[in-house]
């Protein structure tokens, strides 16, 4: 199988569990993160432990024209890409007018703008394919709003909800789209987002980022539409949709409060 696979956000977390995890399957892959020592260490293991191809770009989806660099670069390399995963993401912990606004910015810009840039970029590319998916990482903080994650619940709930429209409107092609929303996952979020505070409480709720990828990557050639990993999550997702909103949004704010 001369199949590729590009992933986002690969060189650590959930996005590098779901590279190896496809290159176990004997996709090649197209692996794109900040980090370059990241993604020379991904790449050097794929091509010893699997024996597939494993090429990789190194640049920043918070800065312009990333999206459009990453697909560049990908139609320059001429190959067959079948899988398309957005797990690129990042958050900013803290009430909205207390931060600066351009780390929240940027971090719109990476949830969202990128993740519908490089979907709107490759769906033509996934079309010439016999089969293809689409798999963007989304969170369980999108099914509510979120005090203090206020910005960063609101890009994951247009990721959902963006997920679930291109799904309907590509559903008689060859591209099916999926979105996974994972509760906490041990890949360093909470220290990133400046949360080092509730650190313990996160980890009494972690998964881990090789069990959230084995759900993703499965649900996702399943072709399910939405998939929530873990017990735990599905019932607080459930709890948030059909609970009184208020109720809910001052549950989470005790949660995340600073």
């Amino acid at each position: 199988m001369d199949q590729y696979a590009l992933v986002t956000g690969a060189g650590k977390g959930i996005g590098r569990a779901m590279a190896i995890l496809l290159a176990q399957k004997s996709y090649n892959l197209l692996l794109v993160s900040r980090s370059e020592n990241d993604l020379i260490a991904l790449s050097a293991q794929i091509k010893t432990d699997y024996h597939v191809k494993a090429d990789y770009l190194a640049t920043d989806l918070s800065g312009a024209g990333a999206a459009l660099r990453i697909f560049d670069w990908a139609k320059s390399l001429n190959v067959p890409i079948s899988i398309l995963i957005n797990n690129a993401g990042h958050g900013v912990w803290g009430n909205f007018d207390e931060l600066d606004l351009a780390p929240q910015t940027g971090m719109m810009q990476v949830n969202m703008n990128a993740l519908t840039e490089l979907s709107y970029h490759f769906i033509p590319l996934l079309k010439l394919q016999q089969q293809a998916f689409i798999l963007n990482v989304s969170s369980t903080a999108a099914y509510q709003a979120v005090p203090t994650l206020a910005i960063y619940a609101a890009t994951k709930a247009f990721v959902l909800s963006f997920s679930r429209a291109l799904r309907y409107e590509l559903k008689d092609t060859n591209i099916s789209v999926s979105c996974i929303c994972p509760g906490p996952t041990d890949t360093g979020f909470a220290h990133s987002a400046g949360m080092d505070a509730l650190a313990e409480l996160a980890a009494k709720f972690n998964m881990q980022p090789g069990e959230v990828a084995v759900i993703g990557i499965k649900g996702m050639f399943n072709k399910k539409a939405e998939i929530v990993p873990g017990f735990l999550n599905k019932l607080s997702a459930v709890a948030a949709t059909h609970g009184p909103k208020r109720l809910i949004e001052k549950v989470t704010a005790g949660l995340y409060k600073r």
